[in-house]
Order: structure tokens, then C-alpha cells, then sequence
């Protein structure tokens, strides 16, 4: 043999090797297949892709692994590499062999002989399900993002509404609207920080009565429960309003007696309910005043709120006490699991 054949040889057999250990060690499915669609080479990354083992894939159809509902798609791609055609990278769903789906991004080179004929193709298959969820959940924040922004639409312009009835004064007006503006982006920011799921009840409390300075007069007493956001951004308006009305006649103006904020499950045939009480006791006894039959804070905490919630309020007030108890279906203010239920 001649020195030049045999090194031209010995270099094919090195590039081969080489060429070879990349494709076993890529993290991309890299697979052949000739123009009929039987598989020819079946890398590591295929195997742990797609679950089955080389030796089951190579002589075998790569319509294994497609779906049903796309066994057209592949016969277009063999026509298209007959034809010699360039096929761009395109996105595509293949089947494991548990059954399970997976979304992939498809690169397909054609494989020549060495007359150039086309004789089959090189696919580089990689594993985009991250990306899909990443995608598919950013379309969710989206549709959230957008019915959160029309409901406080909707609810800014009851604010400006109820709260422009409850005085005449222009700057009383405008300090009420600004405070009730703040309680609602507060609740809001909890829900964004959270990515649009819930939150802590004791932290969106603790936001809440953070601005009246009522640390040392509120006592807060319930287990560790996750709001959901429809529930965040309605006990926030809620909160908001009893801590107004507190600090306008009660306990918080006084600065005497106790605030108790207390909250949890209560088991009701095939439904748990879930309640949250806010009660306020006055050392002195004193009444703090009948709460108005209008306005904002009455419409909250009267109907608002619990028709958002699916809930039903009960108030008491009297000499030395008032008291606002909400209760509703556990599943309209939870975000579950809650509790071991």
C-alpha cells in the first residue's frame, strides 16, 4: 500500500473516532437514518431522550418515536431530502417509550455518499420542554396580569366614587383615596412577589396594619395558611378599612384595649370553610361610634368582599366592641394544599 493511501486512511480513521466520540457525548439526540427511514445510528443522548436503548432503535423505523397524528410530517421530510431541499430547523413533538410526549427542536442535515447522492439524514434532536413551560407560564402571568389590572381598574373607580361621597372636602378626599390606593398596591405587591400565586396571611396582615403603627395593640393567632390572590387583594381592601375605622373611633385612637385577628379552618361535611375574624375590645368601654351605613369601607366590608369571596360577614358592634367576622368556602381563599387538607 502506498504511504500516502495508508496516512490518508489512518487520518479518515482519526477524524472518524473523533467525529464519533463528539456525537456520543453531546447532549443532543443525535441520530441517522437513511431515505426509508430506518435508523442507522442512535447516540447516548437519543437513548436517554426518547428511553430506548440503541440496540432496539438502529434497523428499526424512526416513525417509533413520532406520533401517530404526525407520520405525515416525516413522509413530507423524506420527500423533501429526496428532492435535495433545505429543511430549516423547525419545533416538533416526539414519543418516548413510556408514552409520555416530549417537545423538541429538529435540526436535519442530509448524509451523502461519497458520489454526493443523498443516501439519508443526520437529525440533531434537543429537549425543549423547559422553554415551552417557561413559555406557557409566561402566558398564564399574562392573562393574570391583565384580569388583575381590570379589576383594579374596577375597584379604584369605586374608590373614587364611594370615597369622594363619604366628605366634601377636597384634601380629606384626596388623603383617604391616596391611603386606600396604597392598601391596594401593597396586597398587589405581595401577589407579584409571589409570581401571581399566594402568599402568607400573617405577612399580608402584618403589611397591612404596618402603616397605623398597631404592633403592639393587634394579637394575631392562626396557623400558617397561603392565600390566594382573589383573597390577598379582597382581605387587604378589608384590613385596611376595620385598621381605618380603628384609628378613626377605636382601639387604635384610644390607644388602649386589644385588636384580635384571628383566622382558620372549620370542617362542614365534604367542604371545609375558612373564617377570619377581626375583634377589637375596649378597656374603657366606651363606644367607638356607629359605623356608617355608606361609603367605601361600608361597601368592603358589607358586600364587596364577601361576594368576591363567596362569603358571609357578620358584624357586631356595641359598648366596648366591635367585631367582623368573615366566612366562606375554604377553596375561594386558599391556596391548597392548607393544613393537611
Amino acid at each position: 500500500m502506498p504511504q500516502e493511501v495508508f496516512d490518508k486512511e489512518v487520518t479518515d480513521d482519526i477524524l472518524r473516532a473523533r467525529l464519533a466520540a463528539i456525537v456520543e457525548s453531546s447532549f443532543d439526540a443525535i441520530v441517522s437514518k437513511d431515505l426509508d427511514g430506518i435508523v442507522q445510528t442512535w447516540n447516548g443522548a437519543a437513548e436517554r431522550l426518547f428511553g430506548y436503548p440503541a440496540n432496539e432503535m438502529i434497523g428499526r423505523s424512526i416513525l417509533t418515536i413520532i406520533p401517530s397524528h404526525l407520520h405525515g410530517e416525516e413522509s413530507e421530510l423524506l420527500r423533501r431530502l429526496r428532492l435535495g431541499e433545505q429543511i430549516e430547523p423547525f419545533e416538533t413533538v416526539r414519543q418516548r417509550k413510556d408514552g409520555s410526549y416530549v417537545a423538541i427542536s429538529l435540526t436535519i442535515s442530509p448524509i451523502r455518499n461519497a458520489e454526493g447522492r443523498i443516501v439519508g439524514a443526520s437529525k440533531v434532536a434537543r429537549d425543549i420542554t423547559p422553554t415551552k413551560d417557561r413559555e406557557r407560564r409566561i402566558r398564564v402571568l399574562l392573562r393574570e396580569v391583565n384580569h388583575r389590572v381590570k379589576n383594579q381598574y374596577a375597584i379604584i373607580l369605586s374608590m373614587i366614587r364611594q370615597s369622594r361621597s363619604e366628605t366634601s372636602d377636597a384634601t380629606t378626599f384626596q388623603k383617604s383615596l391616596e391611603k386606600r390606593i396604597w392598601a391596594l398596591s401593597a396586597s398587589h405587591d405581595l401577589i407579584a412577589s409571589a409570581d401571581w400565586k399566594g402568599t402568607d396571611l400573617r405577612r399580608l396582615i402584618e403589611t397591612q396594619i404596618a402603616p397605623f403603627h398597631a404592633e403592639v395593640s393587634c394579637r394575631l393567632s392562626g396557623a400558617d395558611v397561603t392565600l390566594g390572590p382573589a383573597a390577598i387583594e379582597n382581605l387587604g381592601m378589608a384590613l385596611h378599612e376595620l385598621a381605618t375605622k380603628s384609628l378613626e373611633g377605636g382601639v387604635m385612637r384610644a390607644g388602649e384595649g386589644t385588636i384580635s385577628i384571628s383566622w382558620g379552618l372549620i370542617p362542614r361535611g365534604a367542604g371545609s370553610r375558612f373564617s377570619i375574624t377581626w375583634d377589637e375590645q375596649f378597656r374603657s368601654g366606651n363606644d367607638n361610634g356607629e359605623w356608617p351605613a355608606s361609603g367605601f369601607g361600608y361597601v368592603v366590608l358589607r358586600r364587596i368582599v364577601p361576594q368576591a369571596l363567596n362569603a358571609k360577614v357578620e358584624f357586631a358592634q356595641g359598648k366596648g366592641f366591635l367585631r367582623w367576622r368573615l366566612v366562606g368556602p375554604a377553596d375561594r381563599f386558599l391556596d391548597w394544599p392548607q393544613l393537611g387538607a
